[in-house]
């Protein structure tokens, strides 16, 4: 079982399907891609603090199984280029993946994180129930 908390990522130190071991080929995955700089203000580390908060709160039986991934990524690390450059990444951004399927929550986040959480919250909610259907 997978335990949920937010962690910084190297692709170099991705296992192949970390934490999806018990998902079923019918079974829609969500990846959540939280890229970041090494320097933080507080907007962007509510950014991510509130995204684990939406996902424990609405999700946390899918976290912990592996369906839903979050990956917070310091873009400035050699290791994370490759993921990066895949993702067309060019400076902070919060993205959601479900096959071939991208939404980039970034503006909406950055927007409403620190003033309106709740908003922001229902908004993560709402991105992967639709990723999922």
């Amino acid at each position: 079982m997978l335990s949920f908390s937010a962690f910084n990522v190297s692709v170099a130190n991705l296992p192949e399907n970390k934490g999806m071991q018990n998902i079923s080929p019918n079974e829609k995955n969500v990846e959540i891609y939280y890229f970041h700089y090494s320097r933080r203000c507080a907007t962007c580390q509510a950014v991510e603090d509130e995204t684990n908060k939406a996902l424990q709160e609405f999700f946390k039986a899918s976290v912990d199984d592996g369906t839903i991934l979050f990956l917070s990524v310091n873009i400035e690390e050699e290791s994370s280029s490759i993921l990066v450059d895949t993702m067309e990444i060019s400076g902070q951004s919060l993205i959601f993946v479900s096959d071939d399927e991208k939404v980039d929550l970034t503006s909406d986040a950055f927007m409403n994180v620190r003033t309106k959480p709740e908003k922001f919250r229902k908004q993560v909610k709402k991105t992967i129930e639709k990723l999922m259907d």
